[in-house]
């Protein structure tokens, strides 16, 4: 028996009827004969009946095929595809080996999911990175051991990536931050000024060289008690001796380059562009080299001091900061009077716990108050026995207030530079700012705090971080269309004004949606929407044969690879 297909034309229309049929032979005839008309049937059931009788077994989807294994795939493919755009692979080692797989594993693994490494050993096989990279059996011992074959290795991948973000006479910038260590047995562990708000706890401090649009290029480990300008030196010495770079213009903050630092780096033949203290601003002004009448037209100038011979000083003035600060100092001090206003009550009162108190206990009592909010140098205090008095330093304040918003940079760089020029490239240390910030993320990267106990291991576990935010940041600056960030920024003509957002970033910051209606997202929500693309491990019924296959893309997941140019599904 089998289905025939009749078709019927009556003027514009087709009628199409479905016969079950079967042969029947007469002599040397065959004809047919009609056994059902299925025409009223839905089309599925007309072809299963087809299938049927032409002798196929049908079965339902469950019996026919099964899933055995669904595993995230997509934000591993966007980070691992992204590393090989980057040709992060080659520069770790020209050709593949073991070592090579199990530390590409551990730079993609910090922004998937960060965590230590026998967690990573844990968390290789819940995606498909394990699978993708040939490690879904690495113990802890095995990510170790890559850790110090990658030590190894360091000075040459530093070296390959300064060759292809430095240029001679270009900018480098360079900073310095610190992270706590757990345990107390690592040698570079020690007591310091810690950034990250943990003074009881052992840190390590370490240095970050960057290119001037701020890709990472090195990264140096010190014991944690070390003070910003002593690394300096290494930094220098680095550039010159390791990475062959003969002239470089050293861009580093006001802690870092001080007059030592300068003489380091003129002794390497390097220029330099730094920033005045505080103390240095006030003294410019009081010494009559820095004219502050010049800035009610203007918001840069030029300027020379004796105390600064063969440099340039270029002064800025940024009117936004300077009502910041300003609006800050009077809050502060506001705050502080008002502590203040209960200690005088105390002392004035006969019922207060410092009325007839000796001068010693209420300038205790007020020590711990003023020191509160650092502004101690504008308030004048009168202590006595059983009298306490306080007034604010008018002229003193009005003094600073005077320079808010002003910072003077130092350059050794000539005329051929501009002074905007220079002011551009100081600002741009706030690259390697954001560095330090995407590094020490919890969610991604995490590189605090450090659980590793030897010297080599800590300056790899840094490595590794440094190695991740190359790919962080290749991807941000690719996907910035879908995440909260301006993907078309305006440069203001003065390089002292502040930076404004586009109208294109301030319409996604006002709708939540790309200008393609997609929605946008933080950089962590995109990784956890790519990673909703699954790869799924699929058998046959009957057959020991199985095949991978990709679920399907959203729109979202859609843009987000052809922003990459990544194909997840040949990586």
């Amino acid at each position: 028996m089998h289905v025939d297909t009749i078709v019927r034309r009556h003027g514009d229309r087709v009628y199409e009827s479905y016969l079950v049929r079967r042969s029947v032979r007469e002599g040397k005839r065959v004809r047919k004969e009609t056994v059902a008309n299925i025409s009223r049937l839905p089309a599925e059931a007309i072809e299963a009946v087809r299938r049927v009788l032409a002798g196929e077994t049908l079965l339902a989807p469950e019996q026919s095929f099964r899933i055995e294994r669904s595993l995230p795939h997509g934000h591993v493919a966007a980070v691992l595809g992204t590393l090989r755009r980057l040709g992060l692979e080659r520069i770790i080692r020209r050709e593949r080996s073991r070592e090579r797989d199990l530390v590409a594993a551990m730079v993609c693994q910090r922004l998937l999911k960060p965590g230590s490494k026998l967690s990573a050993t844990r968390r290789l096989g819940l995606t498909t990175l394990g699978e993708e990279l040939a490690v879904e059996e690495a113990t802890e011992a095995g990510l170790l051991a890559a850790m110090d074959w990658l030590r190894a290795r360091q000075e040459r991948i530093e070296a390959a990536l300064a060759r292809r973000e430095l240029e001679p006479g270009g900018f480098v910038l360079y900073d310095l931050s610190s992270s706590w260590l757990e345990g107390t047995r690592c040698p570079l562990g020690a007591f310091g000024y810690s950034r990250d708000g943990k003074p009881g706890k052992p840190q390590i401090t370490y240095g970050l060289t960057c290119s001037a649009r701020g890709r990472p290029v090195a990264i140096e480990v010190f014991g944690g008690e070390i003070h910003d300008d002593a690394t300096l030196p290494e930094a220098a010495e680095r550039l010159k001796a390791r990475f062959g770079i003969e002239r470089v213009c050293f861009v580093g903050d006001r802690g870092m380059v001080k007059q030592a630092g300068v003489e380091t780096l003129r002794s390497h033949g390097f220029d330099w562009i730094t920033a005045l203290t505080a103390p240095q601003v006030r003294r410019l002004a009081r010494e009559g080299d820095l004219q502050l009448s010049l800035f009610d037209e203007t918001s840069l100038a030029e300027l020379t001091s004796d105390d600064f011979p063969g440099e340039r000083l270029v002064v800025c003035r940024n009117p936004h900061v300077a009502a910041e600060r300003s609006q800050t100092r009077e809050e502060l001090l506001e705050a502080t009077e008002r502590l203040l206003a209960e200690v005088k009550r105390s002392v004035d009162s006969p019922r207060g716990h410092l009325h007839r108190a000796p001068a010693g206990l209420i300038g205790e009592r007020v020590g711990r108050v003023v020191n509160r909010y650092k502004v101690a140098k504008h308030v004048q205090l009168t202590i006595e026995e059983g009298r306490f008095e306080y007034a604010r330093k008018q002229e003193e304040i009005a003094a600073e207030a005077a320079l808010d918003g002003f910072y003077v940079l130092r350059t050794s760089l000539g005329e051929d530079v501009s002074a905007q020029a220079v002011v551009r490239a100081y600002k741009q240390l706030a690259a390697v700012e954001r560095a330090f910030r995407a590094m020490k993320a919890p969610d991604l990267i995490s590189l605090r705090p450090i659980h590793h106990r030897l010297e080599d291991r800590v300056r790899a576990h840094a490595l590794l971080c440094m190695l991740a935010y190359a790919v962080r940041l290749e991807m941000e600056e690719r996907l910035a269309e879908l995440l909260f960030v301006d993907d078309a920024p305006l440069a203001p003509a003065d390089p002292a004004a502040p930076a404004r957002r586009s109208q294109r970033a301030k319409a996604k910051a006002g709708t939540k949606r790309t200008q393609a209606g997609l929605a946008a997202h933080g950089f962590r929500d995109l990784l956890d929407a790519l990673a909703t693309l699954t790869r799924n491990r699929i058998r046959l019924a009957g057959h020991d044969l199985g095949f991978n296959q990709l679920a399907e893309q959203t729109p979202l997941q859609r843009r987000a690879f052809k922003l990459l140019d990544v194909n997840p599904s040949r990586l």
